[in-house]
Formats: structure tokens, sequence, C-alpha cells
């Protein structure tokens, strides 16, 4: 894609937080060029946080972002989306501190995405392409971001569940792709992790019509899963939305084995740390470096 893109049309959605229950409202806007993906707490006279990895606050269940001491949580399915949807430019007016869960997946803001429309600006978009590969690693986990020319996607997990076990998905991610393959997924939990985490002020929001739940041997939701390996490809989900914290289109081969939030934002923050890991492009600077080398 060679130019930045905003959406045409304002549309909105409301619900409720997944992890604090409050009842908000989300309405997202076209925004011009250059201005990325911006929240705005209209509950407090329009407080603006950027959606950018310079003001992520918290990334253990959700990520959250802060500024000046201002909250917005659990901001990667609807960061997840714009960046894969291909949104570079909105503001999201929001009235409470979470964004709402919806039905637990990508699909209500992919909906969004569709009904608002797509408009393209005539600013060059400009890409970070990873020079040399990057890893973080620990505790039996680790993400690796290798060079290519795309967008390329291998995610790893393994959960000791008989429906779960070990689970592998390998894309490159494009708006379609998203749309029918990532999007749908929705969150999950462990039936037996529900009173832990209620107690740490957790998921106070949850329910079936908001997440996948497992018991020891099956699944409580009646309608079971949207995918054999929905968990896989819900931290997929999770994991684009991260990504989308550099701020830019991201071109590399990421490999994610059974990573989770705190670990995404190592890897974004080790890059944007070291500005020789990468360097930034527009559409056209690709291509024309693609052909000097085929004639070289």
């Amino acid at each position: 894609m060679r130019f930045e893109t905003t959406i045409q049309r304002p549309v909105e959605a409301s619900g409720v937080g997944l992890h604090s229950g409050v009842p908000v409202r989300i309405r997202i806007l076209p925004a011009p060029p250059s201005t990325g993906i911006v929240f705005l707490r209209v509950d407090l006279d329009s407080f603006s946080i950027p959606a950018s990895w310079r003001h992520v606050q918290k990334v253990s269940y959700a990520t959250s972002l802060m500024r000046q001491g201002v909250l917005i949580s659990t901001t990667e399915h609807l960061l997840s989306v714009f960046y894969s949807m291909s949104v570079d430019n909105a503001f999201v007016e929001i009235d409470n501190l979470e964004v709402p869960i919806l039905d637990g997946s990508g699909r209500p803001f992919v909906d969004l995405i569709r009904a608002a429309g797509i408009r393209y600006h005539r600013k060059r978009r400009r890409y970070l392409r990873i020079r040399r590969p990057v890893s973080v690693e620990g505790g039996g986990k680790r993400i690796t971001i290798v060079p290519s020319d795309r967008f390329l996607l291998t995610c790893d997990v393994f959960f000791d569940h008989p429906l779960v076990g070990h689970q592998q998905l390998q894309m490159e991610v494009s708006p379609e792709r998203y749309a029918e393959e990532i999007a749908p997924a929705r969150t999950f939990g462990f039936e037996y992790e529900l009173a832990q985490m209620r107690n740490m002020g957790l998921i106070r929001g949850a329910s079936l019509e908001n997440a996948v739940c497992f018991d020891r041997n099956g699944i409580l939701n009646p309608d079971g899963l949207r995918f054999p390996d929905e968990c896989c490809r819900h931290k997929a989900l999770d994991l684009i939305g991260d990504l989308a914290l550099i701020g830019k289109p991201l071109l590399g081969h990421v490999i994610a084995e059974k990573a989770g939030h705190a670990m995404h934002f190592a890897l974004v923050n080790r890059i944007m740390s070291d500005p020789t890991l990468y360097e930034i492009l527009t559409h056209d600077q690709l291509g024309s470096r693609a052909s000097h080398a085929l004639v070289s």
C-alpha cells in the first residue's frame, strides 16, 4: 500500500470492559495523515493518549496505555484490527478506562471498519523494515523477528488441555486473511484460574458471551469453538495488536513461541530503542530496492 489511510465516516460501538466490567462506548473518527491512532478520553475533556510504545504502562493480562496518569486499558484487540485492516490514522473517542470487549474477538471491530470505509491520504505510507534478527526470551518463552520484505507471522502456543495442546499458525498477514482467519478468534481462559483472577481485580466483565472458557476436559461455551486452534489464532491477534504500538507497518517475520503481552512489548521496546535494527522506507523505496537486487 503506497499511501496512508483513515476511515471515511465515524462509527461507534458500546459494551463492557473485560477486566473492569464498566460500561463503555467508543466512537471511531477519521484523522489527518501522520496522526496515527489516538485515544481521546471524552469523559476527561478529551484527554489524548497516542497508541504508542512510549505510553505502554502495563502488559500483564492486557496491554494498557497511560499518559500523565490517564489510563486506557485492553487496547490490543482494537489496535490489532486497525493495523491488520490497514488503518493508519484514527481518533478513538472513549468514555471510560477500558476498550469494550464486545464478543471477545476482533470481528466486531473489523465489521466497524468495513462499515466506515477506507479513505486514502496523499501522504506516502512509511514502513519499518527490520534489518537484522532480534530475539527476546526467558522462562521457556521466546519471540524473534527476522528480516523480510513482508509482514509474516509464526505463532506457537502450548496449553496442557485436551482441546488445546500444541498449536501453530503461520501466515502472511493481509486484511482479507486477517478478517477471515484471525479476527473471529476470541479471548480465552481456564475455569480453574477464574477465582484467582477475580481476586486480582480482573475479568469482572467476562462471560461466555465474550470469552471462551475451558473446564478440565472440555469447553463451557454452548456453541463450542470457532476454530480448532482458536487459542493460537487469538494469541496471534493479541501479538499483532501489541506490535501495532510501533506506530508503523512492520516488515519482518515475527516468530512467537509461547509468548504473551509482556514479551511482545519487550520485543517492541528492544526494536525501538536501537535505530540500527531497522530502517524506514516508503513502498516505492522498497520496490526500487527489490528491483536493484534482481538486477545486481
